[in-house]
């Protein structure tokens, strides 16, 4: 797949999850649901692609990207209209389904990407695919925000599946590729994941990505819950979501050129410290105003960090395993999503949003004083 085609079904396919993510919360809230009960069902979005994320990596190595994506928004466009049923439990099914077809097309088309081109062209061809989900990511919040306030929630979900299968009829023009990287060896393919793990430099930068990953799945949980909580309308809340997306796309215009600039650990440093200062700032004021700025500044703190990111695990991975160690990646940042919805669920529930914006703040600035102690030993 070129990388226009690899920008434009990512967009399509993150505009349907980042909108029916939004719609999950908002519906499970319109049905009564507790905090609590909310972070079960938007855990949910996660539980499976925790476990299958490195078997997807592998797969893409052994058989390309084009397979693993056709399945993947089957499974989006399924989950999608199986969330008409209006009860918890099918919001619940929905999200497995949602939440696997969108595990499997990011790890499909970042190994793309990977297979695609040199290393050297690797951080621009990330940057570039980043830009696309920033898109995605204004998109389908402010879609779904929109829709839901003007045409309930089952026409929202009707209207976010047609992306997927709008992605499904360009991905049929495009033949049954199964180009990648070379395969696995087969002492390669007896590797464990510990083998990658013990690779510190890797190490590194999957410590780093499941601190930002952690920041970046809260905020998409929290913020539904906050607004709710602040008598925000279902728009209103869209609004200030779309601007987190905004945030990281304005970023992502620039990250070439802070990639000359600096080094990785010298900007990813950078992109905790900025965040934590917008988790700590988040709760202080309740006007949409300072929600937008926040949700902004947030956005372009944890959006210059996914392309830098990618681009190092791409490099540090052993050859035929690039796919593996994004599905590494991957199940980390399912693993946070599935247990910090709940975990934070409980915790909003007894103590208040703010709290939990305050814990995620000083646990990113812990991040910082981390990714400063590695800048010696570069990624």
């Amino acid at each position: 797949m070129t990388l226009p085609a690899v920008v434009a079904l990512m967009v399509l396919a993150h505009t349907a999850f980042a909108g029916g993510r939004v719609a999950l919360s908002l519906s499970a809230i319109r049905l009564g649901a507790t905090p609590f009960e909310v972070g079960l069902v938007i855990g949910l979005l996660a539980l499976v692609p925790m476990l299958l994320s490195v078997h997807a990596g592998r797969w893409t190595d052994r058989r390309g990207s084009v397979k693993p994506t056709l399945l993947a928004l089957l499974l989006l466009e399924a989950g999608l209209l199986l969330a008409l049923l209006p009860s918890l439990g099918g919001l619940g099914a929905s999200a497995v389904l949602m939440g696997s077809g969108f595990m499997l097309v990011h790890v499909a088309l970042h190994h793309a990407i990977l297979a695609g081109g040199p290393p050297e062209q690797h951080t621009r061809a990330y940057s570039m695919l980043a830009l696309g989900n920033s898109a995605s990511s204004i998109a389908g919040p402010v879609m779904a925000g929109f829709l839901l306030d003007l045409a309930g929630g089952a026409w929202t979900f009707v209207a976010l599946a047609a992306l997927p299968l709008l992605a499904l009829l360009a991905l049929a023009r495009m033949g049954d590729g199964t180009g990648g990287l070379p395969a696995p060896d087969r002492r390669q393919g007896r590797a464990s994941v510990m083998d990658l793990l013990r690779h510190a430099p890797l190490r590194a930068v999957l410590v780093v990505s499941a601190l930002l990953s952690m920041g970046w799945d809260l905020f998409s949980f929290m913020m539904p819950l906050h607004g709710s909580a602040l008598g925000l309308s279902a728009s209103r809340i869209g609004l200030v979501m779309g601007a987190f997306g905004a945030g990281t796309f304005v970023v992502r215009i620039f990250v070439p050129l802070l990639a000359r600039r600096w080094s990785a650990w010298q900007v990813l440093g950078g992109a905790l410290g900025l965040a934590a200062a917008a988790y700590l700032a988040l709760p202080l004021g309740h006007g949409l105003p300072w929600l937008l700025a926040c949700a902004f500044v947030l956005g372009l703190a944890l959006g210059c960090a996914l392309p830098m990111i990618m681009s190092a695990i791409g490099q540090a991975a052993p050859p035929g395993r690039g796919g593996e160690a994004i599905g590494i990646r991957s199940m980390l940042a399912n693993a946070s999503q599935t247990i910090l919805p709940v975990s934070v669920g409980a915790l909003g529930s007894a103590g208040g949003t703010q709290v939990v914006f305050w814990v995620q703040g000083a646990a990113l600035a812990g991040g910082m004083l981390f990714a400063r102690a590695q800048q010696p030993a570069r990624a």
